[in-house]
């Protein structure tokens, strides 16, 4: 499967009012006896695990008899699109598929019935980047699917030639490797290509030196990225750009598959699928890169494994539905053991820790498994969007990687900006 982080995409805006409704707190408005459930899904779904889907049907039907239902497959540039349009009306769906950094937005607005974790297999280990997407002032309003996460990756020819043996274990190990790198190649290569506007990237440097985007005291956020912890990450990112990134810096991460099959760069730090992407014969300039990319887990400045952003998928029941209580089974059916048994068959990683434990004894899948233990997730507060949309951080990283402002005047205006809307709703 080649699909691009959901986080990717972004969170979809919001036109619609929705009209309050009734509930308990596990989301269950009732609907135990519906004769119908509505389940929308992502074309993923539809084309890489429809046995997964048909288990989940078969088991609600079982303690359901008669029960009617029905699929629709999107999209993901055309689901929202459709979602904002239904869930003002009375044909709301049951249970809906949502990226995970699309789910704020909806939270925010009341859109979503709340639910009780505790009636959720494996809850209690939900991976913390997938945990914090559902979680909304304090209650919970969805439940995580499955995850996509990042790693590191570099051309084993490469560090061959510069006298390497093995991929590093620690970030002194990665400087020490990535300096004789950038000698062996020289200044137009660059031995990390690191985009500067990458915020994923970055705010792993300064979620690993402790720092945070924002933090919420007292019920208000504030932004923190100007605290010495935050400046200690943005600082060890501008290194990378400094010393290892000898492209464009003022470009994003979109294009970074493309650039690095054009041979020019020795590594990248990016969602786990770029890398065979990259090595695709319509994306690969060299021809050299089908069997000399290696995945490893970013080590960390702080000396523990990098953080790092965790895409994926979460469900959600919309507080209009009218089977609330049969989507909750539904929603548990997919997602439980035999679900996430599945998705990782088919090259996902698991909702929870427990899960993850599996993957990590496969060396097909070490990797990504152990990288996606340590993970970070954006504030959930109800501004947030507001400062994904003006490009906040982007812009910071820009000022900073290009010198336009020092890593301390820069943070402190970002600071500024996020703290002007990030508690607006």
């Amino acid at each position: 499967m080649k699909r691009k982080l959901i986080a990717a995409i972004g969170i979809a805006g919001m036109v619609f009012s929705i009209a309050a409704c009734g509930g308990d707190k596990d989301g269950g408005s009732g609907g135990a006896d519906a004769k119908e459930l509505t389940v929308w899904l992502t074309v993923d779904a539809q084309n890489n695990w429809p046995d997964l889907v048909k288990a989940a049907d078969a088991a609600v039907q079982k303690k359901h008899p008669g029960i009617k239902i029905k699929h629709e497959y999107y999209g993901w540039p055309d689901k929202n699109t459709k979602l904002d349009a239904v869930l003002a009306t009375d044909k709301a769906p049951d249970v809906v598929e949502m990226g995970n950094t699309e789910m704020l937005s909806y939270m925010v607005k009341g859109a979503f019935a709340p639910v009780d974790p505790a009636k959720f297999a494996s809850s209690s280990a939900w991976l913390d980047g997938l945990k914090a997407s559902v979680t909304y002032e304090g209650k919970t309003f969805g439940v995580p699917y499955y995850a996509g996460g990042r790693v590191a990756n570099w051309r084993k020819d490469v560090a061959t030639s510069a006298g390497i043996k093995a991929t590093p274990k620690t970030y002194d190990e990665l400087t020490s490797d990535l300096e004789k790198i950038q000698k062996k190649e020289g200044d137009k290569f660059s031995a990390w290509y690191q985009p500067t506007r990458d915020w994923y990237a970055a705010m792993s440097f300064v979620y690993d030196a402790g720092g945070a985007i924002a933090k919420e005291e007292g019920g208000t956020w504030k932004g923190t990225l100007s605290s010495p912890e935050s400046l200690k990450g943005l600082t060890d990112f501008k290194n990378v750009i400094d010393k290892y990134m000898h492209g464009d810096k003022t470009k994003d991460e979109s294009d970074r598959y493309i650039v690095y099959g054009q041979g020019k760069s020795g590594m990248i730090f990016g969602a786990a699928w770029e890398g065979a992407t990259a090595a695709d014969p319509k994306n690969d300039k060299t021809g050299k890169l089908k069997d000399n990319l290696e995945n490893f887990v970013m080590p960390g400045p702080s000396g523990k494994n990098m953080p790092v952003f965790l895409g994926g998928s979460d469900l959600a029941i919309p507080v209009k539905s009218k089977a609330q209580e049969v989507a909750a089974e539904w929603i548990n059916a997919f997602t439980g053991p035999d679900g996430q048994k599945g998705l990782m068959a088919k090259g996902n990683l698991p909702n929870n820790t427990t899960d993850l434990q599996t993957l990590k004894k496969d060396p097909a899948t070490v990797v990504p498994a152990t990288a996606a233990e340590s993970s970070w997730f954006v504030p959930m507060a109800s501004g947030w969007l507001q400062i994904e949309k003006s490009q906040v951080l982007q812009t910071m990283l820009q000022e900073i990687g290009t010198g336009k402002q020092s890593v301390e005047a820069a943070a402190k205006t970002s600071d500024a900006a996020i703290d002007k809307v990030i508690n607006t709703k």
